[in-house]
């Protein structure tokens, strides 16, 4: 398939005072900054020879020219706040669409990544990185290898 369309990774607006941020729209600024960088690595990674479309914000689902969809769901950011230091990891579900039947081929459920400490930003970071790779690898059809931050 040459022409994907990259869904957006919708971490949740309305989570911020259980993330600790005091302001939503400081929040709101880091899913926007985390999307957009994720879409930039996916788009430089990626061998050539595709087109990408990439979600403009959780509404754009503008799919139209496209071969296939790579949608996100089911993304939850559960932090963990029981020790001395917070953990925090990440749980997406990925499904890959074909447009031209409207089926989905390929999914990845309930994927959790690094439940380690940091600053919320470096793990998503790290998070959408490692997934990245994930996706680079069933796209160009190569075989995974066990990643130490994905369970």
């Amino acid at each position: 398939m040459k022409h994907i369309f990259l869904g957006w990774i919708d971490l949740g607006p309305d989570n911020y005072r259980t993330l600790r941020y005091d302001f939503r729209e400081d929040w709101v600024k880091v899913i926007e900054t985390e999307n957009l960088n994720f879409q930039q690595d996916f788009q430089s990674k990626l061998s050539t020879g595709r087109t990408i479309s990439a979600a403009r914000n959780k509404e754009d689902v503008n799919t139209a020219g496209n071969d296939l969809y790579i949608k996100f769901t089911d993304v939850v950011i559960e932090p963990d706040y029981t020790g001395a230091v917070i953990l925090y990891s990440l749980h997406i579900s990925v499904h890959f669409i074909d447009l031209k039947t409207n089926t989905e081929i390929a999914s990845i459920p309930d994927l959790e990544l690094n439940k380690h400490f940091c600053a919320l930003e470096s793990c998503l970071s790290s998070d959408l990185n490692v997934l990245n790779e994930k996706l680079q690898l069933l796209i160009a059809g190569g075989k995974q290898t066990k990643n130490r931050d994905a369970r």
